[in-house]
């Protein structure tokens, strides 16, 4: 960001070949190599650039309101590089890490989300786009970071997948993820939280007594859309999504960018800028241990809380363990949309049962139970008066890839029924 011309410290690396090498090339070689492939490089940039204004000015010149519509065709990188948007996908395969498009979708919704920062006043938004392994190393980013993640996955697992550059409700930029099925189905990825919503268009020339779907996706305009080998201007007369044609074959309706130049730039292997992208890392996290040491720092807590108030605290281990299906089936809920129910859980035999689920991305139990009690009705369960109180709090970690994680937590207490 805006520190990344700034020195962090010093990495001295060595490197020895073996079998040592009988003849070196010496350094004017090898430095006139560097610099003929860097001149290359550049040269393509600058084609490429050139190409960009050209194809803007044609798009301008279809309808002067284009100008007003978010066509992203280049992005500051962490290191303040202007790479062109096709740059920051590429297909990702997760090997045996993640099975279904649906898990890829999970496992991007969990990773921690952070505007770029800004320093300074003005209150707009900081333009800041991450490359694939800067935002897994920091195991948080934007919105942009975590569509061009999903967006690269989906293209891995075989989808016909792009990201979408926009706006949500009050013209908010905003960027998602969009699939187009074989039978024509555009789906709507949020990768922020893992939903997925189908695009139905309205037809704007429909008498008004003809009911129009209504659309549940938050998204309200579009003005571009991008994969690792395409870029797409929306050039249809509203970029209002609702109404959108997702013909992306009709050039009427989508100004497509030359794949060649795409490709000249975009390519693995044309920009030695780019930094290959490894695969993923499975998790370091061992999921049964953190469980329980989540579960046993909120119990401490939990019974500070309640000895400040004057209360004694008895937990109920059964009761505790019982909590355990609903998380698994609040997480299968999360990962396949598939809503699993929780008839096999009964255990009131005359008691007054309170029960509250809440999910976190962080395993910080002190964090965790703050915001617990901002709910008034978490507040009541932990708070909970009453004959023969039990409280019992039950933690269940997902582990996804990269460290990243889905904590479960749900608390609950029964008590004697007076009434």
């Amino acid at each position: 960001g805006t520190e990344s011309k700034v020195s962090v410290g010093v990495l001295n690396i060595r490197l020895e070949m073996y079998p040592q090498l009988n003849k070196t090339l010496s350094p004017e070689i090898t430095n006139t190599q560097f610099a003929l492939e860097r001149q290359k490089t550049a040269e393509k940039e600058r084609l490429f650039l050139v190409y960009a204004k050209q194809w803007w000015r044609e798009y301008l010149q279809i309808r002067p309101t284009h100008n007003v519509r978010l066509v992203k065709i280049f992005a500051q990188d962490e290191n303040g590089v202007n790479r062109p948007v096709c740059s920051y996908i590429r297909p990702l395969r997760a090997g045996r890490l993640l099975d279904t498009p649906r898990q890829a979708a999970r496992f991007v919704s969990v990773l921690g989300y952070e505007r770029a920062p800004v320093i300074g006043g003005g209150g707009g938004k900081q333009e800041q786009w991450c490359t694939l392994l800067a935002f897994l190393c920091r195991n948080k980013g934007d919105c942009e970071d975590h569509a061009n993640l999903l967006c690269s996955l989906l293209l891995g697992f075989g989808l016909e997948a792009f990201v979408c550059v926009g706006t949500k409700a009050k013209g908010v930029p905003h960027t998602w993820v969009m699939t187009c099925g074989t039978d024509g189905t555009i789906t709507f990825w949020e990768s922020l939280t893992g939903h997925r919503y189908i695009h139905r268009p309205v037809n704007p020339d429909d008498p008004p007594l003809v009911e129009q779907p209504k659309p549940l996706y938050p998204y309200r305009t579009i003005g571009c859309l991008f994969n690792h080998q395409k870029f797409l201007g929306n050039c249809q007369p509203s970029d209002a999504v609702e109404v959108c044609v997702f013909d992306l074959h009709d050039e009427s309706k989508w100004k497509p960018m030359s794949g060649e130049a795409i490709k000249s730039v975009c390519s693995p292997g044309t920009t030695s800028s780019v930094p290959p992208f490894p695969p993923l890392c499975a998790s370091a996290i061992d999921a049964a241990v953190t469980s329980n040491e989540v579960e046993l720092q909120l119990r401490i807590l939990v019974s500070e809380h309640r000895k400040d108030l004057g209360l004694s605290t008895v937990w109920d281990d059964h009761l505790s363990y019982l909590l355990s299906p609903a998380l698994a089936a609040y997480e299968l809920e999360r990962t396949t949309s598939i809503s699993a129910g929780n008839e096999e859980f009964q255990d009131a035999d005359g008691h007054t049962f309170k029960g509250f689920p809440i999910h976190f991305v962080y395993r910080n139990a002190r964090r965790a139970f703050a915001t617990c009690l901002r709910s008034p009705f978490c507040e009541d369960i932990i708070c909970c008066r009453g004959d023969q109180v039990r409280l019992a709090v039950r933690v269940r970690v997902f582990t996804y890839p990269e460290s990243a994680c889905a904590v479960w937590i749900m608390f609950a207490c029964k008590y004697r029924s007076v009434l």
